[in-house]
């Protein structure tokens, strides 16, 4: 009995001093990790802020691309039916869509949605005009009546888009 609490004497005394220095040492360290990720956290937003708004940027100058009245000037010529004008804004459209994907890595998911949707509706606004028109007339004719159903829209499909790329854009610079 004497034995084992000579053992005890010695044993306890030690536990309690490696339990305190375990205990110390490992708020030490928590409090080290936590610190070196709010680092990291600040590091990363001082980057991603201007790749952000890189995206933005991109994605505005997207619906501006897409918009009906840039896509006219851009791609009607003399020469072409409404067929042949409907399936290059269409296409355009597309190819521009593609092109800015990427973007959505940035953007909020509804953000992109918003996005696609409008980009959607210009294909079926651009889609639905040329339908009610013969394929074979002049470009001009889709083209005047493209101009005539946007002026019956109160506000646009990109219009909407536009305002929520802006909003977005803004609740980053104000952080």
């Amino acid at each position: 009995m004497d034995i084992f609490l000579e053992v005890i004497k010695y044993t306890l005394p030690a536990l309690v001093v490696f339990a305190s220095s375990y205990y110390l040492l490992k708020q030490y360290l928590d409090t080290q990790y936590n610190m070196r990720s709010l680092e990291l956290r600040a590091s990363y937003s001082k980057e991603a802020i201007p790749l952000k708004l890189q995206a933005y940027e991109r994605l505005l100058l997207f619906c501006e691309r897409i918009s009906i009245p840039n896509l006219l000037m851009r791609l009607k010529s003399t020469n072409m039916t409404t067929i042949d004008l409907q399936r290059a804004m269409m296409i355009s459209v597309q190819k521009e869509y593609e092109h800015n994907m990427a973007q959505q890595l940035y953007a909020s998911s509804k953000l992109w949605d918003i996005i696609s949707l409008a980009k959607n509706d210009i294909l079926s606004i651009i889609d639905s005009q040329a339908r009610l028109l013969n394929p074979n007339d002049n470009a001009g004719t889709l083209s005047d009546a493209l101009y005539k159903r946007l002026s019956e829209l109160k506000k646009g499909p990109l219009d909407v888009a536009i305002q929520a790329i802006k909003e977005e854009a803004k609740i980053i610079l104000d952080v």
